[in-house]
C-alpha cells in the first residue's frame, strides 16, 4: 500500500501534511486557504463536539445561534476589538449578480451596492452584544450564560489544515454577569473545563495561564489560555477564555438595573476553542506509521479483521465476531467488522494503523480452533493473543492503558524539554532545541517584543498562581515570577 509518510525526523511539516491527506482527516478545497474536513476527520471533530457540548451544559450554558453578518459599523464601537480583527475580515459590499454583457458568466451588479458593508464573522461579540441589549433588563436576567457552535472567518494568507485556516469550525460562548467577580469566576471555570477536557479527553497535557498584554485578545482585560507542546517542540495555544470587564457592555450600552435598583453595565467574558484541537491532536501523540488517537476520541475504538481462505472459513469467524460486537457495544466500545473482500488483511492492517485505531482484533480459522484472537495495540505496535471467551473485558481494560499511556507519553516528553533558563546568553541556544522555557521576565511589552525580534519566541503564558522573585534575563530588572517561553504554531 502507497501510503508512505515522511518521517517527523526529516521534515516535520511534511509529515504532518502527509498525514492529514494519507489519513483522510481533510484537504485543501477550490477555495484558497479554506478546507474541506473529510467524513473520518469529522467524526474526529463530532466527538470532541459532543463532550464539550455536555461540559458547557453541565455548567449551565445553553446553545443559541448567531448571524453570519455582521454591520461595520458594529465593529467600530469598540476600539481595540476592530483594531486587532481589522486586517483579517472578509468584507460583504454587494447582494447580487447579473449575467456579463459579453455572456461570459456572471458580474457583480455595480448597482447592488450594501448601504452598510457586512463583515463575515470573524467573532461574534459585536453581533451577540447588540442583541444582549435587548434581552438584558434587570439582575433577574443574569447571568446570560450562551454558547454557539459556528464558523468564522479570518483572511489568512499562509494558512495549513486545521491548525491556520480562512474559515474554521469552533464554539464561541458569550456571558453576562451582574459583578465582575462573577465574571472573572466564570471565565476561570471555562479554562478549567477546556483543561480538563485536553487532558482527559485528547490525552494532552496542557499548561494553564494568563497571556501577556502583546497576546491578550483584542478587547479583553484578561485572556486566559492552555497550552500544549508538540512534538517538535513547539507551543501550541489550545483554548482562551476571556475576560471582558464592562468594555463591550460599554460600547453596546447593555446596562441592567441591580439589586440596589441602581443601573451599572454587565461584566462579561467570552470563550472558544476551534478545530485547530485536530491539529493539537494530530501533533501531540501521532508517529512515522501515522496517527494515534486516544480512545475516548476515535470515531471507533475496535476494528475485527478476518482472515480467511474460503467463504466457509469467512462464515465460521463472522459467526464469532458477531457474538463478540454486542458484548463490546454493551461496555460502551465502538466497533467496525471490516469484512469486505476486495482487500487483503496486510492492507487492511496498514489502513488501520495509518489512521489510529487504538485496538485491532484479527481472527484466522486457526484462532477459532484454538479459542484466540490476535490483538494489536496501536499506541504501543505491540501484539498478544488472547481467549476468545471475556475479551471484552481484557479490550475495556486496554482502552483504559491505551488513554493512559498516550498521556504519559506527551507529558513525559514535555517534562523532559521544560527547563529554567538564566540568562540570555543560554536562553538563545536552549530556544533553538525547543520545548519550554522558563525564565524571568521584566513585565515589560518592549522586552517582550525585542525577544521576540530576535528569537522567533513569545510569551506562551503566565503560568497562574506561581511567584518566584528574581532578575529579569534579558534587563537585570526585577521580576516577580518565571513565564513560559517557546516559538509556536
Amino acid at each position: 500500500m502507497a501510503k508512505e509518510l515522511t518521517s517527523r525526523s526529516e521534515n516535520y511539516s511534511q509529515w504532518y501534511n502527509d498525514l492529514v491527506l494519507k489519513a483522510d482527516l481533510a484537504e485543501n478545497s477550490a477555495v484558497r486557504g479554506c478546507m474541506v474536513i473529510k467524513p473520518y476527520g469529522y467524526a474526529i471533530w463530532e466527538k470532541m463536539q459532543a463532550e464539550l457540548d455536555r461540559m458547557f451544559k453541565e455548567t449551565g450554558h445553553v446553545n443559541a445561534y448567531f448571524p453570519l453578518f455582521i454591520p461595520k459599523s458594529f465593529l467600530s464601537k469598540e476600539a481595540a476589538h476592530v483594531e486587532g480583527f481589522a486586517k483579517e475580515c472578509a468584507v460583504v459590499t454587494h447582494y447580487r449578480l447579473k449575467n456579463s454583457p459579453d455572456g461570459k458568466g456572471v458580474i457583480v451588479d455595480p448597482e447592488a451596492k450594501l448601504e452598510e458593508e457586512l463583515i463575515v464573522r470573524p467573532t461574534s461579540e459585536t453581533i451577540i452584544w447588540s442583541t444582549y441589549k435587548n434581552w438584558i433588563q434587570s439582575y433577574r436576567d443574569l447571568p446570560l450564560l450562551i454558547n454557539q457552535w459556528a464558523n468564522v472567518v479570518r483572511w489568512e494568507m499562509r494558512t495549513r489544515l486545521f491548525l491556520r485556516t480562512a474559515e474554521f469550525l469552533w464554539q464561541e460562548g458569550h456571558t453576562a454577569h451582574a459583578t465582575e467577580a462573577e465574571a472573572m469566576v466564570e471565565a476561570r471555570q471555562m479554562l478549567d473545563v477546556y483543561a480538563e477536557f485536553a487532558e482527559n479527553f485528547m490525552a494532552m497535557p496542557v499548561l494553564k495561564g494568563v497571556k501577556s498584554a502583546n497576546e491578550r485578545f483584542a478587547g479583553a482585560l484578561e485572556t486566559f489560555c492552555i497550552e500544549a507542546l508538540m512534538q517538535d517542540g513547539k507551543a501550541l495555544q489550545a483554548g482562551t477564555s476571556h475576560f471582558l470587564g464592562q468594555n463591550f457592555a460599554k460600547a453596546f450600552d447593555v446596562t441592567f438595573v441591580d439589586k440596589n435598583n441602581k443601573i451599572d453595565y454587565v461584566w462579561a467574558t467570552s470563550w472558544g476553542v476551534s478545530t485547530r484541537l485536530m491539529g493539537a491532536l494530530i501533533m501531540s501523540h501521532s508517529d512515522d506509521n501515522g496517527l494515534v488517537l486516544p480512545p475516548k476520541l476515535a470515531p471507533f475504538q475496535v476494528v475485527i479483521v478476518p482472515i480467511y481462505k474460503n467463504d466457509e472459513q469467512l462464515a465460521a469467524i463472522s459467526e464469532k465476531v458477531n457474538e463478540i460486537i454486542p458484548k463490546l457495544r454493551k461496555l460502551g466500545i465502538s466497533v467496525k467488522y471490516d469484512n469486505n473482500d476486495n482487500k487483503k488483511p496486510g492492507w487492511k492492517f496498514a489502513e488501520y494503523e495509518l489512521k489510529g485505531v487504538p485496538v485491532r482484533l484479527a481472527m484466522g480459522a486457526r484462532d477459532l480452533e484454538n479459542g484466540t484472537v490476535e490483538v494489536a495495540r496501536r499506541d504501543t505496535l505491540t501484539k498478544e493473543t488472547v481467549a476468545i471467551d471475556g475479551v471484552e473485558n481484557y479490550i475495556e481494560k486496554l482502552m483504559t492503558d491505551i488513554q493512559e499511556n498516550i498521556y504519559k507519553k506527551a507529558f513525559d516528553y514535555r517534562t523532559s524539554v521544560t527547563r529554567e533558563v538564566n540568562s540570555y546568553d543560554e536562553f538563545k541556544v536552549e530556544i533553538e532545541k525547543g520545548g519550554f522555557l522558563l525564565c524571568h521576565w521584566d513585565g515589560t511589552p518592549e522586552t517582550e517584543e525585542r525577544v521576540k525580534d530576535e528569537t522567533k519566541a513569545t510569551i506562551r503564558c503566565i503560568p497562574l498562581e506561581a511567584s518566584e522573585e528574581g532578575i529579569c534575563i534579558f534587563t537585570g530588572k526585577p521580576s516577580k515570577q518565571r513565564v513560559v517561553f517557546a516559538r509556536a504554531y
